[in-house]
C-alpha cells in the first residue's frame, strides 16, 4: 500500500494532488463528476476585500495547446465567501484553501484577517502573481522586496498557513522564492500564468478585451518544471508545482523536480475527471516502483 499524504508545512494532506484557484470555482461546481473529498485539497476561486466585476469580455481564448484568459479576479468578496460560500464546501472533505488577492498590501491583510479562525480552511493561497489585474497581482510577485513585504504583513494578521502563489513573469524565480520563504512563507505554489496576447485576425484586434491575459495549460509545462526545479533547489519549504498538469505522468514529473504536492488548472476544463485520475495513476507508478511513500518522488530527479 502506498502513503500518499504529503505535508505543507503544518498542514497535512491525504494526496498529492489539488485544483488550481480559478479552475474549480469555490469547490462545489465539479461535485457532479465525483465527490471533491478524492482530492488533496481545492484552492477556491481568487478572493479580494470587496466584490469584483473583473475585466471587460471577451476573457478566453483559446491557443494552442492552452489558453489566454483574462478574468480580472471576478469575486463576490470575502465577506460573501464566508457567509455563502464557506458554510458548503467546508463539509467536502478536503482542505479547503482560498486563494486572496489585493490591489494594495493593506488589502491582502484585510482580506487575510477576515478569513482567520474561520472554521474549515485550512491555510491561504497569497496570490501575488496575477497578471490580469491592473493594480496589485504581478506587481507585487514580480520583485523580492515586494513580495516579501507582502507576507510579512499578511503574517502579522493570521495564524494561517500562507502558500504563496509566484509568478513565472520574473526574471530569477529562486530570488522571489528565497525572499518570501525569508518573511515566514510556509509553502510556496508556481507557477501562475505566463502573460501573453493573441489578435484576432478577422477583426484585426486584440482578442482579449483586457488586450493581455494569462496564458496557461500544456504549452507553459516546459516552463513551470524548470521553475519548480529552481525554486525548490532554492528554498526548503515545500512547494506545489503547477503548470499544464494534464496526467498523472505530468504530475510525477513535477513531484520528481521537486514538488510536494500538484495543482491542476486549465485541465479541468478539458478533462473534468483528470485530478482523480491524476491520484490513482500517481498510486500506480508508486506500486510499480515498489515506493511504499509519495513523497519519496519529490526532488528524485536531483540525484
Amino acid at each position: 500500500m502506498v502513503n500518499l499524504k504529503v505535508k505543507l508545512g503544518a498542514l497535512e494532506l491525504n494526496n498529492p494532488v489539488t485544483v488550481a484557484s480559478g479552475t474549480y470555482g469555490f469547490g462545489l461546481e465539479y461535485a457532479d463528476f465525483y465527490d471533491p473529498g478524492k482530492l488533496g485539497a481545492i484552492f477556491t476561486k481568487g478572493i479580494t476585500f470587496k466584490p469584483r466585476h473583473g475585466n471587460p469580455p471577451p476573457r478566453l481564448w483559446e491557443t494552442p495547446s492552452g489558453i489566454l484568459n483574462s478574468i480580472g479576479l471576478e469575486n463576490p468578496g470575502v465577506e460573501a465567501f464566508v457567509n455563502e460560500y464557506l458554510p458548503r464546501v467546508k463539509g467536502l472533505g478536503t482542505a479547503i484553501i482560498p486563494n486572496i488577492s489585493g490591489s494594495t498590501v493593506e488589502e491582502y491583510c484585510q482580506v487575510a484577517e477576515h478569513l482567520n479562525g474561520k472554521e474549515g480552511i485550512a491555510a491561504l493561497e497569497v496570490n501575488i502573481s496575477c497578471p490580469n489585474v491592473k493594480e496589485g497581482g504581478m506587481a507585487f510577485g514580480s520583485c523580492p522586496n515586494v513580495a516579501a513585504n507582502v507576507v510579512k504583513e499578511v503574517k502579522k494578521v493570521t495564524n494561517l498557513p500562507l502558500i504563496v502563489k509566484l509568478s513565472p513573469n520574473v526574471t530569477d524565480i529562486a530570488a522571489v522564492a528565497r525572499a518570501v520563504e525569508e518573511q515566514g512563507a510556509d509553502a510556496l505554489s508556481l507557477i501562475n500564468t505566463l502573460l501573453g496576447m493573441a489578435i484576432d485576425i478577422r477583426t484585426q484586434r486584440p482578442a482579449l478585451g483586457n488586450i493581455m491575459g494569462g496564458l496557461s495549460g500544456p504549452a507553459v509545462k516546459p516552463v513551470a518544471v524548470r521553475m519548480v526545479w529552481q525554486a525548490s533547489q532554492a528554498v526548503k519549504i515545500p512547494i506545489v508545482g503547477m503548470g499544464g498538469i494534464n496526467s498523472w505522468q505530468d504530475a510525477v514529473e513535477f513531484m520528481l523536480a521537486g514538488a510536494h504536492a500538484v495543482c491542476i488548472g486549465t485541465g479541468n476544463f478539458a478533462k473534468p475527471m483528470v485530478a482523480v485520475e491524476v491520484i490513482e495513476g500517481i498510486e500506480r507508478y508508486c506500486k510499480e516502483r515498489n515506493i511504499s511513500n509519495v513523497t519519496e518522488l519529490t526532488g528524485r530527479a536531483w540525484k
